[in-house]
Parts: structure tokens; C-alpha cells; sequence
């Protein structure tokens, strides 16, 4: 069951709060084979992905993949695919994760209480955004990897974590998400994702 947000929590109340990892979920959002070629700083999203990918792994966080109209766009491409054999990519029509029963069925029955979601993936102002703001609204702490989403043009890119940040997102990075949710140099998770971290 998720934890629903207080109405009169404000926006910095939020992003005061320590990323929990029993509380997260990773979402993969399109990251798919026709659609990356012409996407702004595309080698930083996949890379900062796949950091995602590996730390949610090291972490055991749930994480959920989606593609959006796969026969059309293509599958997930293969670098990421290949660090998630055991998950197959929910594909939708809408650009929302949350207009498919298939991912929001999938979300409910997350194991634990994960009432924060973390998002990649693309495109920032289309699916990654419309995502985002359908989280909030069903109570959801949404946390953005501002280096692990991007579109077509860095305007649009630029204008989907404005709008994001607007509604309540807390915009972060992929370093930022890592080390917060690794919480001490020391920790056994740190050091299996440190050699990641340095390549």
C-alpha cells in the first residue's frame, strides 16, 4: 500500500527527505532503439542509466521498464536490456507510464511500501514528464536523474524538468540518487557499485 503525500507538505519538506531504499522503485522509461539516435547527450543517458540500472541491483530496488509503441520504435536498446534480462519492458500506447493498467497493476504489486519513484529514460517533455506528473498525483514522491532523462533538442529536454520541478518533482542526478540511497563510503552496496562510479 503507498504511503499517500500530506497535502500541505511543501515542496522543500519533500526534498529535505533522505532517499529510503526500501521505500524506492527505478522506472526505465523508453529507452528504445528508434528513438535514441537523435536525442541530446544521448551517451550521458545511457551511461547514467545503466548506473541507475546497476545500484538499483546492488540495492535489491524493484525496477520496471517500459517501451512505447516497441513494434513501431523499436525494442529497449541492448546495452540496457542486457542489465535487466529478467525484466521484459511493458509496452504502452500512452505516453504516461500510468495510462497502462499493465505497469500501474505491476506498480502496485511491488513488494514492500515504494512510495518513491525514480525516473530515466526519455523523452523528458513527453513520456518521462507526463509519467512524473501522474505519479505525483497518485501520491507518489517523484525523484527525476536530470542527466539520465533528455529529448530530441536541449529545449525541450530543459523544458521538461521545469515543468517537472514546477509540479513537485525533486530534480536530481544520477550521482546524487546513487550516493544518497548508498548513504556511506563504508557500506558492502558502495563498494560493489564504486568500480561503476570510477569507470
Amino acid at each position: 500500500m503507498v504511503t499517500i503525500l500530506e497535502t500541505a507538505e511543501t515542496y522543500p519538506e519533500i526534498a529535505r527527505r533522505a532517499l529510503q531504499p526500501e521505500q524506492c522503485a527505478l522506472i526505465v522509461i523508453d529507452i528504445q532503439q528508434k528513438l535514441l539516435p537523435p536525442i541530446f547527450q544521448k551517451e550521458q543517458l545511457v551511461r547514467n542509466s545503466q548506473l541507475l540500472i546497476r545500484a538499483a541491483g546492488i540495492l535489491h530496488l524493484p525496477t520496471m521498464l517500459t517501451t512505447q509503441y516497441s513494434k513501431g520504435l523499436g525494442p529497449t536498446v541492448p546495452e540496457i536490456a542486457a542489465l535487466l534480462p529478467e525484466n521484459q519492458a511493458i509496452d504502452k500506447d500512452r505516453f504516461s507510464c500510468f495510462g497502462s493498467d499493465s505497469f500501474c497493476t505491476l506498480l502496485k504489486h511491488l513488494p514492500g511500501n515504494r512510495s518513491t519513484l525514480l525516473l530515466c529514460g526519455m523523452e523528458s517533455h513527453i513520456c518521462v514528464m507526463q509519467s512524473a506528473l501522474a505519479a505525483l498525483r497518485e501520491g507518489y514522491i517523484v525523484h527525476v536523474a536530470s542527466d539520465a532523462v533528455s529529448s530530441r533538442t536541449e529545449w525541450n529536454w530543459k523544458l521538461g524538468l521545469e515543468r517537472m520541478r514546477a509540479s513537485g518533482a525533486v530534480i536530481s542526478s544520477t550521482e546524487m540518487m546513487i550516493y544518497e540511497l548508498m548513504r556511506s563510503s563504508s557500506s558492502p552496496a558502495f563498494k560493489d557499485m564504486l568500480p561503476y562510479l570510477k569507470g
